[in-house]
């Protein structure tokens, strides 16, 4: 989890000592949940229960997570609410049933519900969700704010695909590595964006600023 890690603005940048900051940020949760599924029997509990223990670490990591993004930025955005929402929901009906389903496809169903939304806006209507959000913060041309949202509509949607397939297909135990491995995804795409932008960010100091020799 990236991820929202906005949530979005981390993930634009070049990669900086606050951007690797940030995805430590993101990745920690996870790595909670990973250590907490493989090391269950330190924890007294079973094979057949680890998933579920990794599911309280992960909801209790995730709202730390939270509250340390809103230490640093002083606010959540509309994205890291739905994260928080959606892992404690999923999570909370995983314990409550006792079913690892719901915690399993809610990656499927959160980044699906992404791709969707920004596939509405800047097809249906006509709106650049990325801009509208990071505008005041980007300046760059039209044209890179579409190919910006494009890749986001096919990175939400390559990530959703990904976890269905695992779960569908693979067992408990190669789902949980995913977590971890798959983590080389986002990693590619913000380092991937950052490359992408840089051309195209403004200086700070432009030439047309220079005194005349």
């Amino acid at each position: 989890p990236l991820g929202d890690r906005p949530a979005l603005l981390h993930e634009l940048g070049l990669v900086t000592l606050h951007t690797l900051m940030r995805i430590f940020i993101d990745f920690f949760p996870i790595l909670l949940f990973f250590a907490a599924y493989k090391l269950h029997d330190w924890f007294g509990v079973g094979k057949d229960e680890a998933i579920y223990l990794g599911t309280q670490v992960l909801m209790g990591a995730t709202v730390v997570q939270m509250a340390l993004i809103y230490w640093i930025d002083k606010k959540l955005t509309a994205l890291q609410k739905i994260t928080l929402v959606m892992i404690l929901v999923f999570g909370g009906i995983t314990l409550a049933l006792h079913d690892k389903r719901f915690i399993m496809w809610k990656p499927t169903v959160l980044y699906a519900g992404m791709a969707i939304a920004l596939a509405i806006a800047i097809w249906g209507m006509k709106n650049n969700f990325l801009k509208s959000i990071l505008g005041t913060h980007l300046e760059l041309p039209d044209a890179v704010w579409h190919k910006l949202n494009v890749a986001w509509v096919a990175y939400t949607a390559f990530m959703s695909i990904s976890n269905a397939y695992v779960v569908m297909y693979y067992s408990e135990d190669a789902w949980a590595n995913f977590k971890i491995w798959g983590y080389v995804f986002p990693l590619a795409f913000l380092i991937g964006q950052g490359i992408f932008i840089a051309p195209h960010l403004k200086a700070d100091n432009p030439t047309d600023n220079k005194p005349s020799p």
